[in-house]
């Protein structure tokens, strides 16, 4: 399931993606489509991570088990050890955006 910056542009990018699908709409003019509604992601620092862990007031094995990996990724996350990437990294994302409570 795709995560929207809001429900108005959840609903103009499956309107794209339809008209991509149709034929309509080239691939390109849909990547952008993709950038202007999709929940952006960037880079997280250790960090950001610990003091996000901590705002929601949750463990790491609790965090762990919302977003899907170990305790141990967690610890080695919020250590710098080990950087998320992908899935974790878009859950850290909406965590950050809107709270534990969108992700679970």
């Amino acid at each position: 399931m795709k995560k929207y910056r809001s429900e108005v542009l959840g609903a103009i990018h499956e309107t794209a993606s339809d008209l991509y699908e149709a034929g309509v709409m080239n691939k390109q003019t849909l990547r952008k489509f993709d950038e202007l509604c999709l929940t952006p992601i960037r880079p997280m620092q250790p960090a950001e991570i610990r003091a996000l862990r901590r705002r929601e007031h949750v463990s790491q094995a609790v965090f762990a088990m919302h977003l899907n990996v170990s305790k141990g990724v967690i610890s080695q996350w919020e250590r710098g050890k080990k950087h998320p990437a992908g899935p974790s990294l878009k859950l850290l994302t909406l965590v950050q955006e809107k709270g534990l409570n969108a992700i679970a």
